[in-house]
């Protein structure tokens, strides 16, 4: 018998791990960045996230989304973890959220 999992509980793990992971060139986490443009969760707990960097040739353009793989991965309860990588739209500063922004004095 699967063991009962709140789904909202589920996507709150997964955004409190994205929110440990960071751009090695901001000190910012990639959600509070605007990387992250969505996660989905199916009914067999398999996820996909829709990501993007802060430019194609971003120096990191091949761990940074291994490294969110393996952490979301990690999380008890999720089956299977796919990452997508677009730049459509690109992303720029203003996808960053207010906490972001402060952070890095632009506000």
């Amino acid at each position: 018998m699967q063991e009962e999992i709140n789904m909202q509980d589920l996507g709150e793990n997964i955004v409190r791990v994205l929110k440990t992971i960071f751009d090695p060139e901001i000190p910012v986490d990639i959600y509070e960045l605007g990387l992250i443009y969505d996660v989905f969760v199916n009914e067999d707990r398999d996820v996909k996230i829709l990501m993007t960097l802060t430019s194609p040739n971003c120096p990191v353009a091949e761990t940074l989304p291994m490294e969110v793989k393996e952490k979301v991965s990690s999380i008890d309860f999720v089956n299977d973890v796919e990452i997508e990588l677009t730049f459509d739209p690109p992303w720029d500063k203003e996808m960053m959220s207010e906490e972001a922004k402060l952070e890095l004095g632009m506000l």
